[in-house]
């Protein structure tokens, strides 16, 4: 039996799969290397697995290419990561966003319960929540007003697998990620451009005065929440993964600010309408369903983050 990790290239896909390997488990990784970054990095990080894990390059859009690879292999669990990210990026993409979010993440779980998977994760995002003013979220909120297409793309995407559920008995676990990060993430999120920022002494910009709240949850600990969620069939249900403890960027900053030894230039920008004051985890139900344990505070995890970028980045440099 096998699992399969859509977008096992990118971030949180490649260290999931590092994790079931360990494990002994075939891994198949399906993923496109879109060019929204660099695809020469997601393919250091299928590099960096080694010959056992199994790569099948396509799209989550094409249909044939998806039911032949269910065909192909014996896979009984699914890890569905692939799609397209970043709210802000979203604002003038939307057709873009509900192609592969929504209709490819239908794609896939129609060939799933075809094919009888046991267990099948759709990753979702904390930003369907909006602007809630039920602080910190909840999953029983009705998360009923996105603030861009890249919330709305995945909440749509949530919708469809209660459908998929309650038609067919898919069991599907959809897991709310809050802010991720840690060593090799994605160079368009902010924990990587605030330390190359820092770094190279060039400006951040800075949405309302530094005081925005982000939920910043480890990449160890989401891969433990994603590899509890793909071992328990549960019907349907909605979990939040995310460490429960937010912060302003302005403490963001600080913490990196004393990891590299140099002051932050900020450079105070208007705050777009994508972006909600607060994104605050109740990981409750994580903790009950999923016996979700995050154990990384972020000044540990920047601090990782800063020591992989020196081994990475800066090793042998005057």
């Amino acid at each position: 039996m096998a699992v399969l990790i859509t977008g096992g290239a990118g971030f949180i896909g490649s260290r999931l799969a590092a994790h079931w390997m360990s494990q002994s488990e075939q891994v198949i990784i399906f993923d496109n290397f879109n060019t929204y970054y660099d695809p020469a990095i997601k393919r250091q990080n299928v590099a960096a697995l080694g010959d056992r894990v199994i790569l099948v390059e396509g799209d989550v859009r094409d249909q044939a290419a998806v039911h032949a690879l269910f065909a192909a292999y014996p896979i009984r669990r699914v890890a569905h990561l692939a799609g397209m990210s970043n709210v802000r990026y979203s604002m003038d993409q939307g057709t873009l966003y509900s192609d592969v979010n929504t209709t490819g993440s239908v794609t896939l779980m129609d060939a799933a319960r075809k094919h009888h998977v046991e267990v099948f994760v759709l990753a979702s995002t904390s930003s369907v929540y909006g602007s809630t003013s039920r602080i910190p979220f909840v999953e029983d909120d009705a998360a009923s007003m996105p603030l861009a297409p890249y919330p709305a793309s995945k909440r749509a995407a949530e919708i469809f697998a209660h459908t998929y559920h309650h038609m067919y008995g898919l069991n599907v676990n959809v897991l709310r990620f809050f802010n991720v990060y840690g060593p090799n993430g994605r160079p368009d999120m902010m924990p990587l451009k605030v330390l190359k920022a820092i770094h190279h002494g060039t400006p951040i910009p800075v949405f309302s005065g530094g005081e925005l709240k982000r939920d910043w949850t480890y990449i160890e600990d989401v891969v433990q929440g994603v590899t509890s969620a793909l071992k328990r069939p549960m019907g349907y249900q909605i979990i939040n993964l995310g460490f429960g403890s937010p912060i302003t960027l302005n403490a963001f900053i600080r913490i990196y600010e004393q990891l590299i030894g140099k002051q932050a230039i900020i450079e105070d920008v208007p705050t777009p309408p994508s972006e909600p004051l607060i994104t605050y985890c109740d990981n409750s139900r994580a903790r009950d369903l999923l016996d979700f344990k995050p154990s990384t505070p972020i000044e540990q995890g920047l601090a990782n983050t800063w020591a992989w970028y020196q081994r990475e980045f800066l090793s042998g440099l005057p």
